[in-house]
């Protein structure tokens, strides 16, 4: 044994002991592992749902009008930024509910990672959701141009709801921020740094 991995485990705190009904709580957030399996199988669909529609872009980029490939374009960013929002909570979520990954120094750690907390998983969630339905709210006010019309896909009380839901995301948002705020300037008092 080396003096240096003497040093360590001499410094090594022993690990603490928890009583059986304590350990049983504890072990229970491994019941989330199939959760965040099951939303990886839901990214990889998103995978081939991109595919499909990237296939379409392509396939029909010389009979499509300006107006159906902003929309084909539009559906990708879509499908790309509920992939991202996938990828925070399977990693975020599991980082902090469930073990550590311990990605420290690893060349791909992602990096807001090494600040992400419940807290902090929530506000990026939320600014994801507010983004997702932003791309989507765009879309219907792009082919708000034939409403009226048989070619229209949305009523005018439909794009008067995806508005209003939009700005319920936005105010959820700011609420969850502003409580998380004041949480956290309650946090600092309570230590002294206020």
């Amino acid at each position: 044994m080396t003096s240096e991995s003497k040093a360590a485990s001499a410094h090594a705190a022993p690990a603490p002991q928890i009583g059986p009904f304590a350990q049983l709580i504890f072990g229970s957030r491994w019941l989330q592992v199939p959760l965040y399996v099951g939303l990886i199988v839901a990214q990889a669909v998103y995978v081939l749902l991109f595919l499909k529609e990237l296939y379409h872009l392509v396939a029909h980029s010389f009979d499509a009008s300006e107006q159906q490939i902003m929309l084909i374009v539009l559906g990708l960013i879509d499908v790309v930024m509920i992939s991202n929002l996938l990828v925070m909570v399977i990693v975020g979520g599991y980082e902090t509910f469930v073990s550590r990954l311990n990605l420290n120094g690893h060349p791909d750690e992602p990096e807001w990672l090494s600040h992400v907390n419940a807290s902090v998983l929530k506000i990026k969630l939320a600014m994801a959701i507010i983004g997702i339905s932003s791309i989507s709210l765009l879309r219907t006010f792009i082919e708000a141009g034939n409403l009226g019309t048989t070619r229209s896909n949305f009523t005018e009380s439909g794009v008067m709801w995806q508005v209003l839901i939009h700005l319920t995301f936005i105010i959820s948002a700011i609420g969850i921020a502003w409580v998380d705020r004041l949480s956290d300037n309650g946090h600092r008092k309570e230590a002294g740094h206020g």
